[in-house]
């Protein structure tokens, strides 16, 4: 038998051989790309087994194999039945999830917290390249590699399906039979991975373009894939585009694609409880509850939508409403939620509890508690923390804590609140925008804003009229509004004795009031009950300490009783808090001459409101340091920076200090003096005790000097 074969005929054998093949792989490759293979159930929108794989659940939960490859969503190419796509939504414990629904665990992510998820660790997007310099320009470098390893975008890939680029026409293209450059972008990953119909590969391309002109899929990334969902017509894409968005992070963007698939299926509670989920990422609580409470109502055994609205009420504090929904529909409760709803529930009934007794320091510790535990976005809580802290006469902490818990409201609050179930929510028995009044009303009324505090207790009567506790503060405010406006009249007319007993009136309605105590040492300082009026004082400066009146009127009564050491005191920190004030800074020089006169200490050279005496000389030099008392030398130099920058505010420091000479040399005209004082960098500061220097400095901090400064005057 000769083994001598035509090379015509074997050539031919060979090419049906490769024909047939390469005709295998690529009916392989359609029959996967195939809309039959992958087409949704098309029963009802609102139960249909979504084409883009959920995110994964937490294991506990679900023991159901994931069909899904990859980030891109796809899905195995065998479509299910509508009845066992019924039994794979029932899951674990009979919970069933509905078509394209976003599961992210048991609660949703926390806003700004949320990882953009790329298909492949270490992937790196287009537009946050490096440059690398390569031949004298810079080229941009795409990483695409998993792991510790990387390649560029234009390294080919093997053994996988499909091969290579695929052309315009459909066909497959061999591995390296394009030119395939580094500039090329590589959007969701290497290109591994079998595809679903209509999901973005490599290049930002989808097979759904397959054939089509270049033009046409030219846009490419997550710009191009949301504009072209929110101009399609199937809900069914455009909600896939949404959860796309969603696991990216990009949530505004979901939100707009939720909304645009709402508009073509208005039924759909699936969509409804997505867009709940981009609306919590973005901080938009109230409306988050809204649309829950919108999937409920369109199916209420939506179980994915009462945990989502339980998970929302334990965010804002409303633990009845949190458990009705953790418990709905048979369904067991997820743990970790039902944890979080144990502890805040446990807080707050603790922070109730201290709030009976009257211990606010608990109470305070106790509200911190529950927000840490899960109650991060409670405005009753924040409300909570607000009033611990007024009754702890901690008055800034409580303006900055309501204001918070108002800004909270505003974020959580409900376009239709009246028809939600947080509407009917209460803390420590009052309805829960009445308690936030309540509070703003006490903390209004404690600031001196008494008419504000009257507006805010009227509002949180309207809210709960049946309340009991509301009632009683709407009159106490009331009462010690006009106490304080009846007050003020009888000052006005000279009437001291009828407006101290005025003020006293309002004290019995509010004992904390720091303005009223303010308001009757007014009037007893003027009707010389000196003692009284630092009594009263006193009063005011422990429940507000920086309350700048009260601390003047101290002042004037210690002068009054010619208590010359608690006059200083108190008029430098007048002084301090009120740098610019004359009439503060006159007042303490003579209480600083009275006070050395009553020590016998000599006072010719007080001066009030004297300048910076410049020395001409090296005798001058010498005679002021003789002068009794401590003088403090600011060796300068005209031209210096630095010295120039700390003039001012030695300037400022004799006149906050006027018992001390302030001299300055300028070692430029004085060079002797300079030596003499081994004086070698500027700006440098002496101070002299009776001629006997105590302290030296080289450009010290403000601080530093005039700690200095009164170390050694007092």
């Amino acid at each position: 038998m000769s083994h001598v074969v035509d090379a015509s005929a074997a050539a031919g054998t060979q090419k049906s051989i490769n024909e047939r093949a390469l005709d295998s792989v690529s009916d392989r490759f359609h029959s996967d790309l195939s809309l039959e293979g992958n087409k949704p159930d098309t029963k009802c929108f609102s139960v249909l087994s979504s084409p883009v794989s959920p995110l994964p659940s937490r294991p506990s939960l679900s023991n159901t194999p994931s069909s899904s490859s990859g980030s891109s969503g796809s899905v195995t190419a065998k479509p299910a039945s509508y009845a066992d796509s019924k039994r794979s939504d029932l899951g674990l414990a009979g919970r069933r999830s509905h078509s394209g629904e976003i599961l992210l665990g048991p609660y949703e992510p926390i806003p700004g917290a949320m990882e953009i998820r790329n298909s492949k660790p270490g992937h790196r997007r287009s537009g946050s390249v490096p440059l690398i310099y390569s031949g004298g320009s810079f080229s941009p470098s795409f990483t695409t590699g998993a792991g510790s390893g990387s390649s560029s975008a234009s390294s080919p890939m093997t053994n996988v399906l499909p091969a290579g680029n695929i052309c315009p026409s459909g066909k497959i293209g061999k591995t390296g039979m394009m030119n395939r450059t580094a500039t090329k972008t590589d959007v969701l990953g290497s290109g591994t991975g079998n595809y679903g119909h209509g999901n973005i590969v490599r290049g930002g391309t989808s097979t759904a373009s397959v054939g089509k002109p270049p033009e046409a899929v030219a846009c490419n990334g997550v710009d191009s894939a949301v504009r072209r969902a929110l101009v399609s017509m199937d809900p069914e894409e455009v909600k896939r585009a949404g959860n796309e968005q969603y696991r990216k992070g990009h949530f505004a963007e979901a939100l707009k694609l939720y909304d645009r698939a709402i508009a073509l299926c208005p039924d759909s509670a699936v969509c409804r409880s997505n867009r709940a989920a981009a609306l919590t990422s973005l901080r938009r609580l109230g409306e988050a509850v809204k649309e829950c409470e919108e999937a409920l109502l369109l199916d209420p055994a939506f179980v994915r939508a009462h945990q989502r609205l339980a998970s929302l009420f334990i965010r804002l504090g409303q633990v009845d409403n949190a458990r009705r929904h953790l418990f709905m529909a048979g369904a067991q409760p997820d743990p970790i939620e039902f944890r979080k709803l144990q502890a805040v529930e446990r807080h707050l009934d603790r922070c109730a509890q201290a709030r009976k007794v009257g211990d606010w320091k608990s109470a305070l510790k106790e509200s911190d508690a529950a927000i840490s535990e899960g109650a991060d976005s409670s405005p009753l809580v924040m409300a909570s923390k607000a009033e611990a802290h007024l009754r702890l006469h901690q008055l800034e902490e409580a303006d900055l804590a309501i204001s918070n818990a108002a800004k909270l409201e505003s974020i959580s609050s409900l376009s239709s609140s009246s028809s939600s179930s947080s509407s009917n929510s209460k803390l420590f028995g009052m309805l829960s925008n009445s308690y936030i009044y309540v509070v703003s009303a006490q903390i209004e009324m404690v600031g001196g804003r008494f008419e504000n505090a009257v507006a805010a207790a009227e509002k949180a009567r309207q809210i709960d009229p049946g309340n009991i506790e509301v009632s009683m503060i709407l009159n106490n405010v009331r009462a010690v509004s006009r106490a304080r406006a009846l007050g003020n009249e009888l000052f006005n007319s000279g009437k001291l004795v009828e407006a101290s007993l005025a003020y006293g009136e309002g004290l019995k309605h509010d004992p904390s009031n720091p303005v009223l105590y303010c308001n009757r040492a007014a009037c007893r300082f003027k009707l010389g009950q000196w003692e009284k009026s630092i009594e009263d004082c006193n009063e005011a400066l422990s429940i507000q300490p920086n309350y700048t009146k009260a601390l003047l009127r101290r002042a004037a009564s210690y002068t009054k009783l010619e208590r010359w050491t608690e006059a200083v005191r108190d008029y430098e920190v007048l002084r301090k808090e009120l740098p610019g004030d004359t009439e503060v800074a006159e007042a303490l020089f003579h209480a600083q001459v009275a006070l050395k006169t009553s020590r016998g200490e000599d006072v010719a050279n007080m001066k009030f409101g004297g300048e910076v005496e410049e020395i001409k000389g090296f005798e001058h030099f010498q005679a002021a340091l003789t002068l009794p008392g401590v003088s403090v030398v600011h060796f300068m130099a005209a031209l210096n920076h630095n010295c120039n920058q700390i003039t001012p505010f030695v300037n400022t420091l004799c006149t906050r200090y006027p018992s001390v000479n302030f001299l300055k040399v300028d070692v430029s005209e004085i060079p002797a003096v300079a030596m003499a004082e081994n004086v070698r960098a500027v700006p440098t500061f002496k101070i002299y005790k009776s001629g006997t220097k105590v302290k030296e400095m080289i450009f010290p901090t403000h601080q530093m000097l005039e700690y200095s400064v009164r170390h050694y005057s007092s």
